[in-house]
């Protein structure tokens, strides 16, 4: 009884490691699949092991070589962030515009859409647009937008 419980685990504990072989057969037009030679023109055929486990990434092609170094790409940013044209994702950027506002790194565009043709513009020393909002027929606030490089720089909100 203890040899029969004994051999019964090592069974259970070692695994099916073994693959049986598969040779491929043509014969009379017919091709036949065995896991026996089955005449002199049978071909052996090697199944991938697709067992679950192992690595996710042993498929995986190589990971590439980064093409420029980190002082480009340190630049890069650099110069990202001292511009004032920032990127604004399209769902921001529509509810933006339908609740009328303006935030740093719109374009011109983008202003002409949420505030309307400017009723009154600076070019220099920097480019400035000013808009009046009137409450009941009387003046109730100013705002002025900022542009640097195109882009909204700052806007600031004042009362007359």
């Amino acid at each position: 009884m203890k040899q029969t419980l004994l051999i019964g685990i090592l069974m259970l504990a070692v695994p099916a490691t073994t693959w049986s072989q598969v040779y491929r057969c043509d014969a009379g037009g017919e091709t036949r699949y065995s896991d026996q030679p089955c005449g002199k023109d049978s071909e052996r055929i090697t199944i991938r092991d697709n067992r679950i486990g192992g690595s996710f990434g042993q498929n995986l092609p190589p990971e590439p070589k980064p093409e420029k170094t980190e002082t480009e790409q340190d630049k890069r940013e650099q110069q990202q962030a001292e511009s004032t044209c920032r990127f604004i994702n399209s769902t921001d950027l529509r509810r933006y515009l339908v609740r009328e506002q303006v935030v740093k790194g719109m374009t011109r565009e983008h202003v002409r859409k949420a505030f309307g043709r400017p009723p009154e513009t600076y070019p220099t020393p920097q480019e400035t647009w000013v808009y009046q909002t009137k409450y009941y027929g009387n003046l109730y606030e100013l705002t002025y937008v900022y542009f640097r490089d195109g882009c909204v720089e700052d806007v600031v909100y004042r009362k007359p």
